[in-house]
């Protein structure tokens, strides 16, 4: 099947004349610094009872709200709807749309389903060309109306960019809400934080199967021990993994055959491997310094990590296989947790300088360094989104730790957590 790329400079009359031709996809390129698609989102059609009636506000609203994110598309202000006609979904004025200068144009309809189910079905038009691109329907419980719009918004971006969406994606991470440092999981946008894990000790460090099925992470029986553990999410199930010495980082390669972590257990704090199921474990380095925090390459060929064997925390890379080590940061002092990016392009980090600590992000094909966060806050451990255009971090800005959200260009800063101290995110694939 032929594959055409296309930056959003081109015409989008083109684009979607494209789209609709047989045995051929079309994905829309989005590069720094080109405009976004102008897309209209009016209210949803709803049913004449109110848990319709509140649903089609729910899914209008999540839906709005996700393409907002996702910097692919711009939202036609809802004040400028109030100018046309109102929307019969049956026969759509498209001239209307396009005086408003939308070039998408979201429909909903939303009924009552069978039980106390809920129906949703969202359909996308061309406005310019007055086509129908495509539709999807959802019958969901009504408890469940955010999933639906997350997905809805996850159909959108998959058609419209072919890039990965993010909308159902979710976020890992520790809080002492309840009284101990355990793990919870939450989605992408802040919303159903549940928790995971139901230990008297610590729970630490949290990591992502890219299947979503287990998480590694670290528990601390005792003062200076730290066992690594994957936990099945579904059945509950909790398998070890290495409980020699203290255990740090782990981190899953993205085609989800191995698990990349540290440890102390030959005495000194080395990179490792195993298979993903945490059996044959293998040593990658051998240095008299501290080796730490590795980072799997989106290829899962190569591997970040920090050491201090040239006199100060710095990062490297190395092969999957421990050989061809070159480092690739030189300025500042003291630098921590660095996390590759989906499109393989960046590498973020942290950097302590004056006993502050912000984020940066190394471009490898420039070299070129953006500092992120600006402030007298504690910023850390950072994890990229599944498209690469945001990082979730922990930062004391709030005082208390709390997860935040921040664009990879450093805009867009956005707050997730508010309860208990919260720390260490990971963001599902």
């Amino acid at each position: 099947m032929k594959k055409t790329r296309l930056s959003l400079a081109s015409s989008f009359v083109f684009l979607l004349s494209l789209f609709l031709l047989p045995q051929q996809e079309v994905y829309i390129t989005l590069k720094e610094g080109v405009p976004a698609i102008s897309i209209a989102v009016p209210d949803f059609i709803a049913a004449s009872s109110a848990r319709a009636g509140e649903a089609a506000k729910e899914i209008c609203q999540v839906i709005s709200d996700d393409l907002s994110y996702s910097r692919i598309f711009q939202l036609v202000p809802k004040k400028y709807h109030e100018y046309i006609r109102p929307l019969d979904p049956k026969n759509i004025f498209f001239k209307d749309w396009e005086s408003i200068q939308a070039n998408i144009l979201l429909v909903g309809e939303v009924g009552d389903g069978e039980a106390k189910d809920i129906v949703f079905e969202g359909k996308l038009y061309d406005v310019k060309g007055a086509r129908y691109i495509f539709g999807k329907r959802f019958q969901t419980p009504s408890n469940a109306c955010r999933l639906a719009a997350h997905r809805m918004a996850d159909e959108i971006v998959r058609v419209l960019s072919g890039e990965k969406p993010i909308f159902s994606s979710k976020i890992v991470f520790v809080s002492d809400r309840d009284g101990n440092d355990e793990l919870y999981m939450m989605d992408y946008d802040g919303h159903n934080q549940t928790r995971l894990t139901f230990n008297k000790i610590r729970d630490y460090m949290p990591s992502w199967s890219p299947d979503k099925e287990k998480i590694a992470y670290l528990s601390y029986p005792g003062v200076g021990v730290a066992g690594l553990y994957l936990l099945y999410i579904e059945e509950g199930k909790k398998i070890p993994v290495s409980t020699r010495g203290t255990n740090f980082s782990p981190d899953f390669s993205p085609d989800g055959k191995k698990l990349a972590f540290c440890s102390t257990m030959d005495g000194n704090s080395e990179i490792y491997v195993c298979s993903a199921d945490g059996k044959n474990i293998k040593r990658l380095t051998y240095n008299d310094a501290i080796d730490t925090a590795p980072s799997w390459s989106p290829t899962s060929r190569e591997l970040a990590f920090v050491s201090d064997r040239s006199g100060s925390p710095q990062v490297y890379i190395m092969d999957a296989e421990g050989s061809n080590v070159r480092r690739v940061s030189f300025g500042g002092t003291y630098h921590d947790s660095p996390a590759w990016s989906p499109t393989g392009d960046r590498i973020v980090y942290v950097s302590r300088v004056e006993n502050i600590f912000d984020l940066y992000v190394l471009n490898l094909r420039t070299n070129q360094i953006i500092k992120l966060t600006e402030s007298n806050a504690r910023n850390e451990s950072p994890s990229w989104s599944p498209d690469g255009r945001h990082i979730v971090f922990s930062s004391s800005l709030a005082g208390a730790n709390q997860i935040y959200t921040i664009d990879y260009d450093g805009a867009n800063l956005r707050r997730l957590t508010s309860q208990g101290s919260n720390k260490l995110p990971d963001w599902s694939n």
